[in-house]
């Protein structure tokens, strides 16, 4: 099979189902999601979302066996001032996103932690100056996370959000009003048929109030009156920081989806304990996994 995607549009010959794959296909791989942190008196940073690749020219060699491998979400903090956990990274053959970074807890703490850089950076946890430094993404996979504040000079304060494939995590406000720093928006992609989004960044608590939203609805949230969400999984979205009596949000586990034609040969057999979800849509067959295998076309 001789072919090239652009813009989703498929040109050149196609073997039929008879043969062998002999070509490219496209794909998207998400890791998973970073936790948000977890502070006893004030707001902690949301999670980084999990790195995020697409393309359309992933050479297929018949015969061989590919490594699927799907990250699991960083898991939910639970002891308190404590910094969140990254996400795993996933992989589909020579692929490989990384996992989200780790939303961090502020000055206030006894011991404060910066957070972690990632697919997409965490972002830091709330206090008096804004002097802690938010975490970097991955270049081609994700953005930063934001800068958390104290609230109008007091001790109350907001964390900053993590960051998200589509656009930086944002900063909380640094006013009366202690907003909390919204997680990054995820990227959508229709690589399935349906338009779904992708490694939003998790939001950040406060203790003051107010509601942090979710990047691409696949983060957390925190606010004084809800607790942290964990990030979707499946989408790598970052978990929600955490407050006082809440603990953090998990990350949300990682995917990895690839589609080629429909009237070419199906896979010759899957490996592992993971067999994909196979669906059929606009003249594709698409392939989802959401645990780990391998594939051999």
């Amino acid at each position: 099979m001789s072919q090239s995607y652009i813009g989703g549009v498929i040109s050149g010959t196609m073997t039929p189902l008879t043969g062998q794959v002999t070509g490219f296909v496209e794909y998207l791989v998400v890791a998973g999601g970073g936790s948000g942190g977890y502070e006893s008196a004030r707001g902690a940073g949301g999670g980084g979302a999990g790195g995020l690749l697409t393309g359309t020219g992933y050479a297929i060699t018949p015969g061989t066996s590919i490594t699927v491998t799907i990250g699991a979400g960083g898991a939910a903090v639970t002891t308190a001032d404590t910094r969140g956990n990254n996400g795993v990274n996933s992989v589909f053959g020579s692929i490989t996103a990384t996992g989200g970074g780790a939303g961090g807890v502020g000055l206030a703490c006894p011991s404060p932690q910066n957070p972690t850089s990632g697919g997409s950076g965490g972002g830091t946890g709330g206090d008096g100056n804004g002097t802690g430094t938010p975490a970097s993404g991955t270049s081609g996979q994700g953005n930063s996370g934001g800068l958390g504040f104290a609230v109008g000079g007091s001790n109350n304060s907001s964390g900053g959000g993590g960051g998200g494939a589509g656009s930086v995590g944002t900063d909380a406000v640094q006013a009366s009003t202690g907003i909390p720093g919204n997680g990054g928006a995820g990227l959508c992609s229709t690589i399935t048929g349906a338009s779904v989004y992708y490694a939003g960044g998790g939001g950040a608590a406060s203790n003051y109030g107010g509601l942090a939203s979710a990047g691409g609805g696949n983060g957390g949230a925190y606010s004084s009156s809800t607790i942290a969400q964990n990030g979707k999984a499946n989408t790598g979205g970052g978990g929600g920081g955490g407050c006082v009596s809440t603990v953090s949000g998990s990350g949300g586990s990682g995917i990895v989806i690839i589609r080629y034609p429909a009237n070419c040969a199906p896979p010759a057999s899957f490996g592992g304990s993971n067999v994909p979800q196979v669906l059929y849509n606009n003249g594709y067959q698409i392939y989802i996994w959401t645990g780990s295998g391998t594939v051999t076309f």
